[in-house]
């Protein structure tokens, strides 16, 4: 027997069933964005214990069961935490001063937007935190995944 075509459900057969979702399972989706920031390491004997910045780049990954509309999080509501949680702190800064007192390592930081980002999410569907990857270069990243917490 060959593949039956797929045939999508017409709005009308949606609203009978009362439901958007096709997955009942956790998805995760991604964010990417960019900021420019500026740092100096303390404790460090090369370039990086001058003041220099950086382009960073931030992955935030996120999962959770599915709202009505068949989403996790809608991308724009997780740029909307970024923009309102965590630029402030971190856009055009400098890190030394923005962020709490840390040395301002990608590791570090990745962390702490981890745990920030978690702060911020809704309380629902068991929305929750993945993982965060911060590139220093295009070449550099740090990680911290929600696995991670019970080492």
């Amino acid at each position: 027997m060959k593949n039956a075509p797929f045939l999508a459900p017409t709005s009308v057969e949606a609203k009978q069933d009362g439901s958007l979702i096709y997955c009942k399972h956790r998805v995760q989706i991604v964010k990417e964005v960019t900021f420019d920031a500026a740092h100096h390491l303390f404790d460090y004997d090369g370039k990086c214990r001058a003041l220099h910045g950086h382009t960073y780049k931030l992955q935030m990954g996120i999962s959770g069961f599915l709202d009505n509309r068949g989403m996790t999080l809608d991308f724009g509501d997780l740029k909307a935490i970024f923009k309102e949680e965590l630029e402030p702190y971190l856009d055009h800064r400098y890190l030394n001063e923005s962020l709490p007192y840390m040395n301002t390592t990608a590791e570090n930081m990745c962390y702490w937007i981890f745990e920030q980002l978690a702060k911020h999410l809704p309380d629902e569907r068991d929305v929750r935190v993945e993982f965060v990857k911060l590139y220093e270069t295009p070449t550099s990243y740090a990680e911290f995944r929600r696995e991670w917490l019970v080492d």
